[in-house]
């Protein structure tokens, strides 16, 4: 992802390239126990024997689970201050990710619009899971609704 500029968009609740990040690792229990409780029962992401035969050597985490971990940080990052609800994402599998894996998920924010018909902001940002040696295994796009929390009173 390459550097963004900082710059502010009035009123907009994020700045363009404010980001987010946080390690995960892929380990084979972790991979088998999202893979059943997503319902994927790909042997890929179970049998160690299928696996190592195939040509990733070695059980691979489903795409659910990379997605799921990078739309919970999405989410985390943009609804800490604010009111958000996601509007869509896109994701490209650029490779696939073997158990013994660690990762970087990353979000960046691209742009930030207002939309009087939802009374918010569409807030698009760019992210990616990749790993130490850059090699980016999901790419993304996200796109969500951020609403700014307006301050309580207080009770008199």
């Amino acid at each position: 992802m390459a550097p963004a500029s900082r710059t502010p968009r009035p009123g907009a609740p994020f700045c363009i390239g404010e980001h987010v990040t946080r390690r995960v690792g892929f380990d084979a229990e972790s991979i088998r126990r999202f893979a059943t409780l997503s319902g994927d029962m790909n042997p890929l992401h179970h049998d160690d024997r299928i696996a190592a035969a195939s040509r990733f050597g070695t059980l691979i985490a489903s795409g659910p689970h990379v997605v799921a971990l990078m739309m919970g940080l999405d989410a985390t990052f943009f609804s800490e201050h604010h009111e958000t609800v996601g509007l869509g994402f896109e994701f490209r599998f650029e490779k696939a990710v073997p158990a013994g894996t660690e990762l970087t998920l990353e979000w960046a924010v691209a742009d930030a619009t207002w939309k009087a018909s939802l009374s918010g902001y569409v807030v698009t940002a760019e992210g990616r899971a990749v790993d130490d040696a850059g090699t980016v295994y999901v790419s993304a796009i996200g796109r969500n609704l951020v609403r700014v929390r307006r301050a309580r009173r207080a009770r008199q």
